[in-house]
């Protein structure tokens, strides 16, 4: 669940409440269409004016979406009525004298405090310094960090330390019930906890009796070649075409993308080097002779050329964030005029897929995928029999077709 934070400050003389959380197009949407709520270029942030109905909107805007951390606004509020907050000059007559019964206070309605309270200070840097040390992905670092944050939120002033697993049981059952977590942020929840329990306060087997959740079986949501015809020849950007192309062609996670370098182009070999990518594990992958020529034409024909990584930033020189990327995509679909609920990683699971229908060996696509269990390959199912060598990327099949453009 997003953060929101809530903070006072004067935009053109009156009291405001500030909205600031990361990009996300779904809040802005709330925000705008719901609470009312408008844009402040010198703040960088949403805001609305700082009253108990507007207040109300927000929270009501925002409910079920996003966690509200409200600190600063509500210290504010207090030294205010204490009298010790300088009130905003707002221009026009005279305000009327304040009423004998006080203003009433924006409260929430109602929020769970988003505080770790003081006996519980020391376990987030804790849990960061040992996943640092163990060498853990910043995402997975996030990941656990934001998870047990949340754990400690909810208890409150009970040290973390003292639980059993038998009051861990009772706290999933509530995440469970009451929260109505789903599945997979359980066995993520489940994760950080077992590994703070297990790694950072040295406890043996501390969740070995603690069952977990069965995950539901979703199968991989793909694209039919008619759609990825009409998706690529939805882009007129030869980077953003040349992007999605790759991704297709050698079945890339949308963080290898944008992470190839040129010099992980072996057009000798045809392989392309896909390097740390998730679980820090490098591997090769196909490199189709078809994509080998549109990426030479797109390095010599794009200004400013790629220096370093081969999708590069026009306006930082750096690799494309993944969220730019993943945008790229939302814009073709939504140009094609491609209805499925579908992002950027179902070329990744369309590239599998269409293997599988064109007889590979579904092992071949567990090397090529990168996967570390065959299990996770096999929601693809039905194996045939062909040797390595002899894959040829589907993208080439696509391409003989004459239904793309370049």
């Amino acid at each position: 669940m997003e953060k929101v934070q809530l903070r006072p400050f004067f935009h053109r003389g009156k009291e405001c409440i500030g909205i600031y959380f990361e990009t996300s197009f779904t809040l802005n949407a709330l925000l705008k269409q719901k609470a009312g709520a408008r844009w402040s270029h010198t703040q960088k942030c949403w805001y609305v004016p700082l009253s108990r109905e507007d207040y109300n909107k927000v929270w009501f805007a925002l409910r079920g979406k996003a966690e509200l951390e409200e600190k600063e606004l509500h210290h504010y509020l207090a030294e205010k009525k204490k009298g010790k907050a300088a009130d905003p000059v707002i221009p026009g007559p005279a305000p009327h004298p304040e009423p004998v019964k006080p203003r009433p206070e924006i409260k929430p309605v109602p929020v769970r405090p988003g505080q770790v309270k003081a006996v519980n200070a020391g376990v987030l840097p804790a849990l960061k310094q040992e996943l640092v040390l163990k060498g853990y992905s910043s995402s997975t670092i996030k990941t656990y960090i934001n998870e047990v944050r949340m754990f400690l939120v909810t208890i409150g002033d009970h040290p973390a330390a003292e639980f059993t697993p038998q009051r861990l049981r009772d706290y999933l059952q509530y995440c469970f019930e009451v929260l109505k977590l789903s599945e997979n942020t359980l066995h993520s929840r489940i994760n950080a906890l077992k590994f703070y329990y297990e790694k950072v306060l040295k406890r043996e087997r501390f969740f070995w009796d603690i069952p977990r959740p069965q995950k539901p079986l979703q199968l991989p949501k793909l694209l039919n070649e008619e759609e990825l015809s009409r998706l690529f020849n939805a882009l007129q950007n030869r980077k953003h075409k040349a992007m999605l192309f790759t991704a297709y062609s050698a079945g890339l996670r949308v963080s290898e993308i944008v992470n190839l370098e040129i010099a992980d182009i072996d057009g000798q070999r045809l392989q392309i080097h896909v390097r740390n990518a998730k679980g820090k594990k490098d591997r090769y992958v196909n490199l189709s002779p078809v994509l080998l020529d549109i990426l030479r034409e797109y390095i010599n024909t794009v200004k400013p050329a790629p220096r370093v990584y081969l999708f590069e930033s026009e306006q930082t020189g750096q690799a494309y964030p993944t969220r730019t990327v993943q945008q790229i995509f939302t814009n073709a679909k939504r140009k094609a005029r491609i209805l499925k609920d579908v992002g950027i990683h179902s070329l990744r699971h369309s590239f599998a897929t269409h293997l599988l229908d064109k007889g590979t060996d579904i092992r071949y696509i567990k090397e090529l995928l990168g996967h570390f269990n065959i299990k996770t390959t096999e929601r693809y199912l039905h194996v045939s029999k062909k040797q390595l060598v002899n894959i040829i990327s589907p993208f080439d099949d696509l391409w003989k077709k004459n239904s793309l453009s370049w």
